[in-house]
């Protein structure tokens, strides 16, 4: 006799298109291959969803939740003042891209679909608000605090593509990354 299964819910398709997102890229939150990892069969994918393309969304939404609302909401729950609250940031994100070292550019190849390139655009557009108002609230006009935020932005993406590329040009112990992060908030909140 073979032994039951549990039923996979709706959450159990996302996390593992979350999962397969972050490992592989847009092209792997597909059904069949999803379906394999999960020991499952298509059937349970058309339960939950209507389409790949709905299974793709959601997941994308839930990308943007973990990867930039719910950083905002960590580096938020702090009472430091606006400048430690961007050091922590900046901490927090150079050492997530060595997480996940190939999130961004999996993300930026697929952006030529609508959906991939709206989830983009979003969490871009919300991530350089939120680094704005952190350098506006550490003392800068909100012009500068804009254009340092646009700078801060791009060297994130910077340091997540060495993550991926060249990881031995990176600092390689605690204190030498401590001393990265320091000096990117040094050059951004003067």
């Amino acid at each position: 006799m073979s032994k039951p299964t549990r039923s996979l819910t709706r959450a159990d398709w996302l996390a593992a298109a979350l999962d397969a997102l972050l490992e592989e890229g847009p092209a792997a939150v597909a059904v069949q291959p999803l379906a394999r990892r999960l020991a499952t069969t298509k059937g349970s994918f058309y339960w939950h969803f209507a389409s790949r393309d709905e299974l793709l969304r959601e997941t994308l939404q839930r990308w943007e939740a973990v990867a930039t609302d719910d950083v905002i909401a960590a580096v938020e729950a702090s009472s430091q003042p606006a400048a430690e609250k961007a050091r922590a940031l900046f901490a927090r994100v150079t050492a997530s891209s060595a997480r996940h070292p190939g999130q961004l550019s999996l993300l930026a190849a697929a952006a030529t679909h609508p959906d991939v390139a709206a989830a983009i655009e979003r969490s871009t557009q919300r991530r350089v608000e939120y680094v704005a108002k952190l350098l506006h609230g550490a003392g800068l006009s909100p012009a500068v605090a804009r254009r340092r935020a646009i700078l801060a932005y791009a060297t994130y993406l910077g340091h997540a593509q060495l993550v991926r590329t060249s990881p031995d040009v990176l600092p390689s112990t605690q204190r030498t990354r401590r001393a990265l992060v320091d000096e990117m908030a040094a050059v951004l909140l003067v």
